[in-house]
């Protein structure tokens, strides 16, 4: 887009790509010109980069000021497949940090192994045109209060990450069958569930809400692909030995860490408990590209989802793609609207997802029809 004044310019200083073992990366740095232009954007609009070429696909980048959560606006950027994909789906990630435009060096580089202004989320595309959730950056307000909105603009560094999906052993299950079972032997998941607990061999530290959890680089990589590219390819917790993850409880990352040595996540189970951990492991499960765990967590909220959690999950389903609980909660609001229009989380979700709203009436005409 051309420079103004009163519009946004995203313009590429540099930019490099990396062929990595089973992902693709490319990064790209974004000057937002006319940043207090840029505010008086409907809250629904947002401003797209250009065509940008990473793994074969065509990407978009795009940025509002506006996006509303929790009655706060938040600067936000979400990735844009343009292309149709090959299989069925392209599993990708983006990730945005604050630079400084005059030298590029990234604002709260890395201290002690502390990230400040950064941010990422990952997205399985399944079409074209599709589109990831919002990525919510930093707050409006702390961003105007900085020192790094400089003449009206400001930068930010984007790295699309592509994973190549690579086709699976058709094997392992008929050589599984061909072994030999004994009574005294402990499973896979036991085995790894006690070197998650013992941390023996452990060559990476994450801390997360002020506690470290001890864990193997190899284990989280082989497991998910957006770990693979976080600690072996271009992104810099490859050369960290402690990585502090922002945004997240321990107690949720606990259970996530969980499932990605054991396969289990006996949180879930619990009456009441399990369905306030669903909604925060759903979050994180997203965010790093676990469809697995995403998908027990959306199950979990479609049998614990009440009239009064109801709003909540629509809004957490609407955020995170989930089809099936969105669903669920749509047939479940409109049998009980009157009751759900007085909960918080109804308030909540009518100002952070108006557009729900659509979806919403169109499930009352079609239980009245």
């Amino acid at each position: 887009m051309g420079a103004s004044s009163s519009s946004l310019n995203l313009t590429e200083p540099s930019s490099s790509s990396l062929n990595l073992t089973d992902a693709a990366c490319a990064v790209h740095l974004f000057k937002i010109n006319g940043y207090s232009a840029t505010r008086a954007m409907a809250k629904t609009d947002s401003l797209p980069s250009k065509r940008l070429a990473v793994a074969g696909y065509e990407w978009e980048v795009h940025y509002t000021p506006n996006l509303v959560v929790a009655n706060r606006f938040w600067v936000a950027f979400k990735l844009v497949l343009l292309s149709a994909p090959r299989r069925h789906h392209v599993k990708a990630a983006l990730r945005c940090r604050l630079v400084d435009a005059s030298n590029s060096i990234p604002i709260g580089a890395y201290s002690f192994g502390v990230v400040v202004v950064e941010r990422q989320l990952s997205h399985a595309f399944k079409r074209a045109e599709e589109s990831s959730i919002w990525l919510m950056f930093q707050r409006r307000i702390d961003l105007e209060m900085s020192e790094f909105i400089k003449d009206d603009s400001f930068t930010v560094e984007c790295t699309i990450t592509v994973i190549k999906d690579r086709e699976q052993l058709a094997g392992m299950a008929m050589v599984t069958h061909a072994l030999p079972w004994h009574a005294g032997s402990q499973s896979l998941s036991h085995d790894l569930g006690g070197l998650l607990r013992k941390g023996t061999g452990s060559d990476i530290t994450l801390v997360v809400s002020g506690e470290s959890f001890a864990v193997h680089k190899a284990i989280l990589a082989s497991r998910f692909p957006v770990f693979m590219a976080q600690l072996f390819g271009h992104m810099k917790e490859a050369c960290l030995q402690r990585v502090e993850i922002k945004d997240m409880e321990a107690a949720v990352f606990r259970a996530m860490l969980r499932f990605i040595y054991t396969d289990m996540v006996p949180e879930l189970d619990q009456p009441e408990d399990g369905v306030i951990m669903a909604q925060h492991l759903l979050a994180a499960a997203d965010m790093y590209g676990i469809e697995r765990l995403k998908s027990m967590c959306e199950d979990r909220l479609c049998d614990g989802t009440n009239v009064e959690t109801a709003a909540t999950a629509l809004g957490l389903a609407e955020q995170h793609g989930c089809s099936k609980l969105k669903a669920r909660c749509l047939e479940l609001i409109a049998a009980n609207l009157d009751a759900v229009m007085e909960t918080e989380g109804y308030k909540h979700l009518m100002e952070s997802s108006p557009l729900v709203l659509n979806d919403l009436i169109r499930a009352v005409r079609r239980r009245k029809n």
